[in-house]
């Protein structure tokens, strides 16, 4: 016996509307969880500065650094001037587990995009920029113009890293101009010499484009 020929069904005109206008909301609400994920941010603080360290014998002309701005001076910046006419610019960490980076007793001159991370030279001493006297000058920081100091410090127990933008004049005795510092917010998380802001996001829209769009914002 051969079969009757199946019709399709027809849903009711005001039941089909209902279930498309169902899977608009569905889909309008799935498109709102994706804009409303928030990236995982990596943030950088940077803080302008205008500050000079001059000399005067006898004297110590010093600059309080407190890098995240907590009302806790995480380093000093010092230039004393002996009175025997030695001059030395020196950084100093103010808490226990800080430091500059650096070997022995003199702080690295870093250039800018240099990356400050775990793999620095880290020593918990003081550390000197420069030594100027009238028999010759020591140190990596003479004349050096925007260079940056490597900084380590805690923040509620957690390491975290910073620079310090300095400009260095040393004819003879010693003028150091601070010009800016910064710190990045993720602990354990390096830095880059100069980077004033931004940082690494891993967005949705950047995980969609695969391998093209995984371009590291630190590079720029």
């Amino acid at each position: 016996m051969k079969r009757p020929a199946r019709v399709p069904s027809q849903l009711p005109e005001s039941l089909h509307k209902r279930l498309s206008a169902y899977a608009l909301a569905a889909s309008a609400t799935g498109v709102g969880v994706l804009a409303l994920a928030k990236p995982v941010t990596a943030r950088v603080v940077y803080t302008p500065a205008d500050v000079t360290l001059g000399y005067q014998q006898g004297q110590n002309y010093q600059i309080a650094l407190d890098l995240n701005h907590d009302g806790i001076n995480d380093f000093s910046l010092n230039n004393y001037l002996s009175i025997f006419a030695v001059d030395v610019l020196s950084v100093s960490p103010n808490n226990q587990g800080n430091s500059a980076m650096g070997t022995f007793l003199f702080a690295s001159c870093l250039p800018p995009g240099f990356i400050i991370g775990r793999l620095g030279n880290f020593e918990p001493n003081k550390k000197r920029l420069l030594d100027a006297s009238s028999s010759g000058v020591l140190g990596q920081w003479k004349n050096a113009t925007n260079r940056y100091l490597g900084l380590k410090f805690l923040i509620a127990g957690k390491i975290h890293y910073g620079w310090a933008r300095l400009t260095v004049q040393s004819p003879h005795f010693i003028v150091a101009t601070l010009t800016g510092y910064a710190y990045e917010t993720i602990p354990n998380k390096p830095i880059i010499a100069g980077k004033a802001h931004g940082g690494d996001e891993a967005t949705l829209g950047r995980l969609a484009q695969g391998a093209s769009g995984a371009v590291s914002l630190d590079k720029k």
